[in-house]
Formats: structure tokens, C-alpha cells, sequence
């Protein structure tokens, strides 16, 4: 039997980038290494610092986050160091694709549609 423990995020600043997700996601905290940002809702995420940058135009795995305002979620993590890629829609979904501070994608979506 196997369990997801956490998500590896690869970034050449883990304390850049534990101050960008710890500040963009309700609930996570970072350690005493700055590596882990841990949370009691959802599996931790680890900041693995590599030494190459991102090799690949899109990631292959991502996260989302909900966001009970789309709009108003997307303006603040703009503020914390996030750009917006891409305003998309489907079948009357809509999500906003952006990069972290080093250029790994993720999507901010509505709590709820309809």
C-alpha cells in the first residue's frame, strides 16, 4: 500500500520559493530547513534545490489551486512574484495558468463552477 507523503517541487532557491508557496497556499508553513512547507489539510511540499533551471517549456505535472474569487486570487499572487500565462476556458470552465517566481506552472481555479 503506498501514500502520497508530498510533492517535490525542483527550484534552485528553496528560500525564494518557500516564501512564495508558503505565502500562496491557506495553511502551509515552512521548516526550520526552508525546504518543506507543511500543512495539516493536504500532503507537504518539499522545495528540492537543483543546480540547472527548468529544461522544459511545460510541466508535465502541476498544482491547482482553488480560489473562491479566480480574479482576486490571481491579482495577489501577481503581487507575491507569480505571472499569469494564460486565461483559459472550456465548456464554460475557466482557469488562469501561471508560473512561480522560477517558472513552474500552476492553475488558479473557482472553488466551485456554476
Amino acid at each position: 500500500m503506498a501514500r502520497l507523503i508530498y510533492i517535490t517541487i525542483d527550484c534552485n532557491d528553496a528560500g525564494r520559493m518557500a516564501a512564495f508557496w508558503s505565502a500562496a497556499l491557506d495553511g502551509y508553513t515552512v521548516d526550520e530547513n526552508g525546504t518543506m512547507l507543511r500543512s495539516q489539510m493536504g500532503p507537504d511540499i518539499y522545495l528540492q534545490e537543483v543546480p540547472e533551471d527548468k529544461q522544459s517549456k511545460k510541466n508535465r505535472l502541476h498544482l491547482d489551486i482553488g480560489a473562491n474569487n479566480r480574479e482576486e486570487e490571481v491579482i495577489r499572487l501577481e503581487r507575491l512574484g507569480a505571472r499569469v500565462i494564460e486565461e483559459k476556458e472550456y465548456k464554460g470552465y475557466y482557469w488562469t495558468i501561471m508560473q512561480d517566481p522560477e517558472g513552474n506552472e500552476f492553475c488558479v481555479t473557482p472553488m466551485s463552477q456554476g
